[in-house]
């Protein structure tokens, strides 16, 4: 017999002379299995605060993108640790764009009810309103925050409205036969909760039924009272059907299926046939694979048959699929989709043909200082795609980094990787012990110091260093550090004492971005990364015109032809007078 799934009904209404200079924005969304055991159902509602040209759309894309990136995150995590890190992530994003674009604002309420197996979550900022009716007892889930001035009420939290937000979280169990209403702060004050529930009682089958009556005997009452209902809006919610008990648990990413066992060229696993091992480690093994109904080579990356279940490891090896998924870079190794339904952990990548940085520096010892410093650019590019997400990289070493044929470099390898806010440093010091630090790392992970962005601009700077020099920077590598004092060992060597080529800017920003101390390096890294591409246009001009002189040669004879053609017709027209 099939489990009982959750099972929603739900009715809007919009009160909207002007549709278009609607503030409002509201949605439900019931995901198919296993999404809607492993997220839940949502339904949201949205206001934004003030009247202007980006209202409708500031509402619209809170509500889409709350949508798009929640069922976005991985499914082990819970469901306070997703919204919330959506919730800041737009809070981020809708203050940075109020700050970039002149009389308009972003700022909005949201209210939004995650609905999952026998759980309710809600989240909410600013003044929206999401009440619950069960029976007849008619209560209001949120809080307003709102500031009364002269009279009006305005948000005093909501977002967009500052770079950090607070965000009200309220866990409760369902029933069913729940029935939840949202609307907006315009709504109050014109019926009584006893009205609210005699008028979506009169006929509870029919909720866009209901959510009319409730806009229409709303925008009468404000009318009689004297002022506009022209941005009133309703949204119902009813639980129709829980799901059973054992259904009850957030499914993982895979996280039920077995490990695969060792395995060997020419061996199977759901229809994929195994050509080269790549790497056995501890912690992973890695394969080049060719799927037997598409003909693709791809590479598939699976955990050490002799992990733990408990290991921390294989707790983040959850992660690592989706951190992949999520950053789309031309610079960034794609994650491919399986054409079979898989039985066993593991995830697939594209398989990128070429040679690791490693063996790229082995075949080309003459390269130009343009050559190097183009594929340190697009090395920074792929960085820099990681941090736009908010996920640090901490493995960044030559190892790690692809060229392929076309000399495009690809980052790999993800083992290491974390959201930047995410999970505790605990957790992260045991993940990175178990990978494994490298002579790239930044010393904070020696020291068991705070770590963020600035721990993978040190890791980039050191591959940067290598690639030019093909050395270290210090000559007691940030690994093997055991106190803070022995940071006072760690003594910059000069890139260009090395390699006479390298500008004593470019020099100097090594050395800043190689600084010991986390907090002395680069703020951002676009910074280090303009001070890189300074010497690289100037190595390129320098190339150019070291490779083609005859053309500037003919450029200056072409000139001097032009110049004595335009003096004979200057004679010819005085001798034809």
């Amino acid at each position: 017999m099939t489990p009982a799934q959750l099972s929603l009904s739900f009715g809007q209404a919009f009160v909207a002379p002007n549709r278009r200079r609607h503030r409002s924005s509201m949605s439900v969304r019931l995901p198919d299995a296993p999404q809607l055991n492993a997220k839940g159902a949502c339904a949201l509602i949205s206001d934004a605060t003030l009247r202007n040209s980006m209202a409708q759309q500031a509402g619209d894309l809170s509500v889409r993108g709350f949508l798009a990136d929640y069922y976005s995150t991985p499914d082990h995590w819970d469901v306070k640790t997703s919204a919330t890190r959506v919730l800041r992530a737009l809070n981020a994003w809708s203050y940075s764009q109020s700050r970039q674009v002149a009389e308009v604002s972003y700022v909005t309420s949201l209210s939004a009810l995650v609905l999952r197996g026998a759980e309710g979550h809600l989240f909410h900022v600013g003044d929206t309103l999401v009440f619950r009716l069960r029976g007849a007892e008619f209560e209001q889930l949120t809080r307003d925050h709102v500031t009364d001035l002269g009279g009006y009420r305005y948000p005093s939290r909501a977002l967009g409205m500052d770079n950090s937000i607070d965000i009200d979280y309220l866990h409760f169990p369902v029933k069913q036969g729940d029935l939840f209403l949202f609307t907006t702060q315009a709504v109050l004050g014109t019926l009584m909760p006893s009205e609210y529930v005699q008028l979506i009682r009169q006929d509870a089958s029919d909720l866009d039924a209901a959510c009319d009556r409730l806009a229409e005997a709303a925008v009468q009452r404000a009318q009689s009272r004297g002022y506009g209902a022209d941005q009133f809006c309703f949204q119902l919610v009813r639980i129709d059907e829980l799901p059973d008990a054992q259904s009850d648990h957030p499914a993982k990413v895979y996280g039920e299926l077995p490990i695969p066992p060792e395995l060997s060229p020419g061996d199977r696993l759901d229809g994929l046939e195994v050509l080269a091992v790549l790497s056995r480690t501890a912690q992973s093994r890695v394969y080049r694979v060719r799927d037997l109904k598409s003909e693709r080579e791809m590479v598939m990356k699976a955990p050490s048959p002799e992990l733990s279940h408990r290991n921390i490891y294989l707790e983040h090896f959850l992660l690592q699929q989706w951190v992949v998924e999520r950053v789309k870079s031309p610079f960034v190794v794609r994650v491919m989709e399986t054409s079979r339904p898989r039985r066993f952990l593991y995830y697939l990548m594209a398989h990128v043909e070429g040679e690791t940085l490693v063996d790229w520096a082995r075949r080309h010892p003459q390269a130009s200082l343009a050559q190097r410093l183009d594929i340190a650019n697009q090395l920074g590019k792929a960085v820099q795609a990681l941090h736009h997400r908010e996920l640090l990289h901490q493995q960044i070493h030559p190892g790690n980094v692809l060229i392929d044929t076309h000399g495009q470099v690809v980052l790999t390898d993800f083992s290491a990787c974390r959201m930047r806010d995410g999970g505790g440093l605990k957790d992260a010091r045991e993940l990175l012990r178990q990978v494994g630090l490298t002579e790239h790392s930044a010393p904070e992970y020696a020291l068991d110091d705070g770590i963020g962005r600035r721990s993978d601009q040190y890791s980039y700077a050191s591959t940067v260093y290598w690639l030019l020099t093909g050395e270290l920077p210090y000559e007691v590598p940030p690994n093997r550090l055991r106190s803070h004092t022995d940071l006072e060992q760690l003594v910059y060597r000069s890139a260009r004492q090395r390699n006479p080529e390298v500008p004593q800017a470019l020099d100097e920003a090594l050395r800043r971005a190689l600084d010991p101390q986390r907090a002395l390096r680069y703020r951002r890294m676009s910074e280090f990364l303009r001070e890189l591409r300074q010497p690289l246009a100037i190595s390129r001009q320098s190339t150019a015109s070291r490779l083609s002189p005859r053309r500037f040669r003919d450029s200056g004879h072409f000139w001097q032809g032009i110049a004595a053609i335009l003096l004979l017709l200057l004679v010819l027209s005085w001798l034809l007078r």
